[in-house]
Formats: structure tokens, C-alpha cells, sequence
């Protein structure tokens, strides 16, 4: 991984917080998946049960990025993030 990839990918976890419009329910699982699958790669975890949907979208969000490369999930956090940005001027 470079260092560039690395950086830029930090700078965009920090602007995702200084957004001023709210990200879709849609954009928000996007970002969640892409940040896991990133930072963990694919997801081991164990799928959540009962009626926990919002924990079992996010289990299906990410596990839905299973074999993406860690630096193409990164990339396409940052392109998110840049796209985000430039709808709220």
C-alpha cells in the first residue's frame, strides 16, 4: 500500500465527520462497508440474528465486498467521500 493511497484515505475519514449534509441511509452503509473491508479486509465475522436490522444491514453491506483488495475499498471510500463533498455545493 502506498503511503499517498494511506494518507488520502485518512484525510477522507476525517472529512466525512465535517460533511454538512447527512449521507443517505444508502451512502452511510456504503461507507461503513467500504471502511471495514479497508481497515479488516473480508468479513469473518458471525451474522447477527434475531430482529437487529441495522446490524444485519451493515453484516450484509460489508460481507457484500468479500474478496475487494484493501487498497481498491480504499479508493473507492476516498471517491465516495470526494463525490459527498461535491454535491453539498
Amino acid at each position: 500500500m502506498t503511503m499517498e493511497l494511506q494518507q488520502a484515505f485518512e484525510n477522507a475519514l476525517k472529512t466525512v465527520d465535517s460533511l454538512t449534509q447527512r449521507p443517505s441511509n444508502e451512502h452511510l452503509l456504503k461507507l461503513y462497508a467500504l471502511y471495514k473491508q479497508s481497515t479488516h479486509g473480508d468479513n469473518d465475522t458471525e451474522r447477527p440474528g434475531g430482529f437487529d436490522f441495522k446490524a444485519a444491514a451493515k453484516y450484509n453491506a460489508w460481507a457484500s465486498l468479500s474478496g475487494k483488495p484493501k487498497q481498491e475499498a480504499m479508493k473507492e471510500y476516498i471517491d465516495l467521500i470526494d463525490s459527498l463533498k461535491a454535491t453539498e455545493n
